[in-house]
């Protein structure tokens, strides 16, 4: 058994949450990271931005792969292996499991950085957009780093924008002030009915993958940093003959390969059948974990 797989004492989400989730698309979990978690993540992020100063930090994809950017020393795999950490912590699985079922996945994750008074805006968008599992299903858990208010850019949604089970027409958007190159087609889009995602550091929200959602650019004097984990049920079947994504950043395209990228199963078992946990390891290391240790 891996150390992700151990449940945690944390209270699970309640009927009222899980209700709240199925109809709202949206629910803050009732926990907050201990402030020892908290402190740790501020400090793998200076060392993150620091090892990834050629990207923009709205664009830092897949901090849990050494293989993405940070290379194969061992100072990157050890970077690597504190988001992995995160990634897995048994708290965070525990509401994912509630929420997706027992048969759980980490396929990707991405910080989201916004400098103080330079961080950029993330236009109305539905995540499914971009994804390659198929039937499309992930549950995101939205981690904040810092406090996540309104004045510095926290994340804005459509409560209810996923019931329909669909992905809504994007229409291309060149503008280089935005962290995507897609957005939701403005007439799909009432903001009258927006609401704010506001988390406290060591807080974290869980959202659909039909969400509607986005995010203001940061103008204030303080930094907005979030890290965002993508979890899939095992029941889908991660595509990786799905087209290749290329997401921008102010220092040029940041392109994401599926077709290499390697994924974990974190709990419970492979329902599908179909997915390659092997495609993208290199043999000794996943995030950290010796090979032979997940198996």
């Amino acid at each position: 058994m891996i150390e992700s797989q151990i449940r945690s004492a944390a209270p699970a989400l309640d009927a009222i949450a899980l209700e709240d989730y199925r109809q709202q698309g949206l629910i803050v979990a009732p926990i907050r990271l201990a402030a020892d978690v908290r402190t740790a993540m501020q400090q793998s992020l200076e060392k993150l931005l620091a090892f990834r100063d050629d990207v923009a930090p709205e664009s830092l994809i897949c901090p849990h792969i050494p293989a993405l950017g940070l290379g194969n020393d061992h100072a990157a795999i050890a970077i690597a292996a504190e988001w992995f950490g995160y990634a897995t912590r048994p708290e965070i699985l525990d509401c994912v499991e509630a929420l997706l079922g027992p048969d759980i996945v980490l396929w990707g994750s991405q910080v989201f950085c916004k400098p103080a008074r330079t961080g950029r805006k993330i236009p109305w968008h539905q995540d499914g957009k971009y994804w390659p599992m198929r039937p499309l299903a992930t549950a995101s858990a939205w981690i904040a780093i810092d406090d996540a208010t309104p004045e510095n850019g926290n994340m804005r949604y459509l409560p209810g924008s996923h019931r329909d089970g669909r992905v809504l027409a994007h229409r291309h958007n060149a503008d280089p002030g935005l962290v995507l190159p897609e957005e939701v087609v403005p007439e799909a889009i009432d903001e009258s009915l927006a609401r704010d995602d506001r988390l406290r550091a060591g807080e974290f929200s869980l959202h659909d993958v039909y969400l509607i959602h986005g995010s203001e650019a940061n103008r204030r004097d303080h930094r907005r940093a979030g890290f965002v984990v993508r979890y899939m049920p095992a029941s889908s079947v991660f595509e990786r003959g799905a087209a290749n994504n290329v997401m921008q950043s102010a220092q040029g395209a940041v392109r994401v390969d599926y077709a290499t990228r390697p994924i974990w199963l974190l709990r419970g078992t492979d329902a599908s059948g179909r997915n390659d946990f092997r495609v993208g390891h290199d043999g000794s290391y996943r995030g950290g974990r010796r090979l032979s240790d997940d198996l």
